[in-house]
């Protein structure tokens, strides 16, 4: 079996959980988005329309690596009226396999009313890439493995919402005719909070390793009416160990349909070949699984044989905990008048240039042709502001010298002495040009103090109102000087109601800021050890959105809803209609 997930770890890492699936896009999918659609809906901008997921599998493709086979991924695009092409998402890389099938789902929205004719790519990810997130990674640096169309409408109305397609070379490229076959498969997704979270362990599994033991991971499929089987999720790997523990799984009714639909669980010895091992498997519906939490007993494992006999094992299966709940969505909490309340921090470090010379990045433009540092405080200001009803933000510089002379790593961008707070974007965009007039630009790049004067203001909200969290934007050109202070109070904050966004301007090398967004699945940990209870952090270049295929308010939205919810669900804060809350406060 050759289906390794790719994206960080070499493929050990859980796929397709709810857990995994809290932030509001995926992959720069440009299907349902929580914010998105909270956005447009507030402006009066109806988005009509039904969301549609699709699994992608494959079967024969070109084999584009020599000592082991190809590592693929599929790319899914909607062609628009002009031709271009925008992309919708990506699934996961899988590793050593001419037959995929991929886990993660890329959601599009269907419209009846117009034809929506869908593109997908399918590449080999090159070894060195194996480790890099898939949104980031960049398509021309893969091999090309086949490319195939259809229409929307064409899947949909297939009896079994299943279309299989031949896999071509690009259009005006000559090349080989048989480059495999994609198969498409279609489901609406069910709007239900209903989720089950479990956790499963295995005990006295079959040992498929010579020199050391099995390294477990579960697999688990939902079998559709065709009578086939659509992976909805997988376990991380638990290595060296016969009787494995799981992380907490959390499916959604949308991925497994109903309590009594059957479910396929297969247990397998991870290989770095990306040949993983059956060790066993066997057939349970979710209310089955809740009978065996129930009555604190397993369910044995069973393999086929090649002459075609059911073996039971001794390995068995169990539920160590089960339980129900709702869990709501980012729209949920902000039509119930939860709020993001935002804050910015600008660069005035030496390294951006006298602001009075046009190369520099600070230079206003007569014209009035935006900096990139206008242009981050409009794109992100507009989009994050609609969420915050007073409309009034605190503003600061840092790395500048001010009128008294001293370097501050954290003043008041407005240049008052006592109130760090100003009216809406406008207010931002004339604090910074006064600023730019009244402050020195020095340095060095430290974060360290901005990110503690709004983690101070996040925690004072704790106590007296859970229903804000807050959002900093800090906008840089340069290289951190105080790289693990800032960590120390990443780390810190990671307890509060806050996300961080860092837009990087100019053509430094950002490589520090990647290492503070744990988009990687490696934690931030502080000087004395201690590990950040979640991600706060989105880095993004404004060189890689610029021009490219997405937007500023996408790489903002892309994880913020997440961030927002991971906080919310931890410390188990529930929306309440604005009604209730009202008159609970009475």
């Amino acid at each position: 079996m050759g289906n390794c997930f790719s994206d960080v770890q070499g493929g050990k890492q859980a796929v397709g959980g709810v857990q995994q699936r809290t932030t509001a896009t995926n992959n720069n999918n440009r299907g349902h988005n929580d914010a998105v659609e909270f956005f447009y809906r507030s402006r009066g901008l109806q988005q009509l329309f039904t969301q549609v997921e699709l699994s992608l599998s494959a079967f024969n493709l070109r084999d584009r690596d020599i000592i082991s086979k190809s590592d693929p991924m599929a790319v899914v695009y909607v062609k628009k009226i002009d031709g271009k092409l925008e992309e919708l998402g990506r699934t996961e890389v899988i590793l050593n396999s001419l037959n995929p099938t991929w886990i993660e789902k890329v959601t599009v929205a269907f419209q009846f009313e117009i034809v929506q004719p869908l593109v997908f790519h399918v590449y080999d990810v090159d070894t060195k890439y194996h480790n890099i997130p898939v949104k980031t990674l960049k398509l021309e640096d893969q091999d090309f493995l086949g490319e195939a169309t259809c229409v929307l409408s064409e899947v949909l109305t297939k009896q079994n919402r299943s279309l299989t397609l031949n896999l071509h070379s690009k259009i005006g490229h000559v090349g080989l005719r048989n480059l495999g076959v994609l198969t498409i498969h279609a489901e609406e997704t069910v709007a239900s909070r209903r989720v089950v979270e479990m956790i499963l362990h295995c005990s006295y599994l079959d040992n498929k390793d010579i020199f050391s033991k099995s390294n477990p991971f579960l697999r688990i499929s939902r079998i559709v009416e065709s009578g086939g089987s659509i992976p909805i999720c997988k376990t991380e790997v638990v290595n060296d160990n016969l009787n494995p523990t799981w992380k907490p799984l959390c499916l959604s009714m949308q991925q497994f349909g109903s309590k009594d639909n059957p479910l396929i669980i297969e247990c397998f010895d991870f290989n770095s070949s990306g040949k993983h091992s059956l060790i066993g498997k066997l057939q349970k519906s979710v209310a089955d699984l809740e009978k065996l939490h129930e009555g604190r007993s397993g369910a044995n494992l069973t393999i086929t044989s090649h002459q075609g006999h059911k073996k039971v094992l001794k390995g068995e299966l169990f539920v160590d905990q089960f339980c129900e709940k709702e869990q709501y969505s980012f729209l949920d909490y902000v039509s119930c008048g939860f709020e993001l309340n935002f804050m910015v921090a600008v660069d005035f470090t030496a390294s951006n240039g006298n602001p009075r010379n046009p190369d520099s990045l600070h230079y206003i433009d007569p014209s009035g042709q935006l900096n990139s540092y206008q242009k981050a405080i409009m794109e992100v200001g507009e989009v994050i502001q609609f969420y915050d009803s007073d409309r009034r933000f605190p503003a600061w510089g840092f790395g500048g010298k001010t009128f008294d002379g001293t370097i501050s790593h954290c003043f008041n961008l407005n240049g008052s002495a006592g109130s760090f707070e100003v009216e809406g974007v406008e207010g931002i965009m004339s604090a910074y040009a006064s600023a730019l007039h009244n402050v020195t630009l020095a340095g060095p790049t430290l974060f360290g103090q901005v990110i503690k004067t709004a983690a101070q203001i996040a925690s004072q909200s704790v106590s007296y109102n859970s229903k804000k969290y807050f959002v900093l934007l800090i906008i840089t050109d340069g290289v951190l000087t105080d790289l693990q202070e800032t960590k120390d109070a990443l780390v810190k904050a990671s307890d509060l109601p806050l996300s961080i966004l860092i837009v990087g301007v100019g053509s430094a090398d950002f490589g520090q800021m990647e290492v503070l967004d744990a988009d990687k699945g490696q934690r931030l940990e502080s000087s004395t050890d201690r590990v950040a209870t979640r991600d706060i952090v989105q880095f993004v270049p404004m060189r890689d959105v610029h021009g490219g295929q997405i937007s500023m308010v996408q790489a903002l939205l892309e994880e913020l809803p997440g961030q927002f919810l991971t906080y919310m669900r931890c410390r188990d804060i529930k929306p309440r209609p604005l009604h209730e809350a009202q008159a609970s406060g009475t």
